[in-house]
């Protein structure tokens, strides 16, 4: 497939998909550090989880950068707890605070004024921040132009032809990257959209009799 075909194809999904569904308004967070701290949080289990989570640090005031480094690991991850494997998430955010505190004064705000290409590598050397939660701070809670792969991303692109199996997350990332606009707000709704899709249709057993892009596209 031709990069001029990919990139067709992949504004074309966009714009169905925006059809279809609509604006997602994501992520859920009040404040970019909420954001980040959510992003951490969330993997391996379900948003509902997180926001209990977030719920009672917010209720105690604790829902900040300064008032979590202040805590030791053990009672941070008994406030973790319902977000599951919770001493892994306490050590993992401890880690992340560290760098906060560290390298921006323990202001998220500070970290936001780093372009991009400087701060993702600096995320990624975070032991425990995978690509994916790296690139979920960067573009919803830093407003960076980075695209966020999971696992709904490749499951409907491989599944329409538009990437291959043994694609590398870095390889998915760059097909969106260097097809789209660089653009935050195209890339939260776009990523948001492939979520709503990969929950409701493109599940591990599919829905495809239901799904808006059944046949879709006819000729690849």
């Amino acid at each position: 497939m031709t990069p001029a075909k990919a990139g067709k194809l992949l504004q074309e999904l966009y714009e169905k998909l925006w059809q279809a569904f609509g604006p997602q308004g994501w992520w859920p967070g009040e404040t970019p550090f909420e954001v980040a701290l959510g992003a951490i949080l969330t993997q391996n289990t379900n948003w509902n989880n997180v926001a209990k989570v977030m719920a009672r640090l917010k209720a105690e005031g604790r829902l900040t950068a300064q008032a979590l480094t202040a805590l030791p690991e053990a009672e941070l991850a008994g406030l973790f707890r319902p977000a599951g494997y919770y001493n892994l998430k306490a050590r993992r955010v401890k880690n992340f605070l560290a760098v906060l505190q560290d390298r921006y004064q323990g202001a998220i705000e500070s970290m936001a004024r780093e372009g991009l290409e400087a701060l993702r590598p600096v995320l990624l050397e975070v032991k425990g921040i995978g690509p994916e939660t790296a690139d979920s701070i960067l573009l919803y809670a830093l407003n960076k132009p980075t695209f966020v792969v999971d696992t709904y991303t490749f499951r409907i692109l491989n599944r329409h032809h538009l990437a291959p199996e043994s694609c590398t997350y870095e390889e998915l990332r760059r097909l969106f990257m260097d097809r789209l606009r660089p653009d935050v707000g195209l890339y939260q709704e776009y990523h948001a959209l492939l979520v709503r899709l990969g929950k409701e249709f493109c599940r591990p057993q599919p829905r495809c009799e239901d799904c808006l892009l059944q046949g879709w596209p006819d000729k690849f």
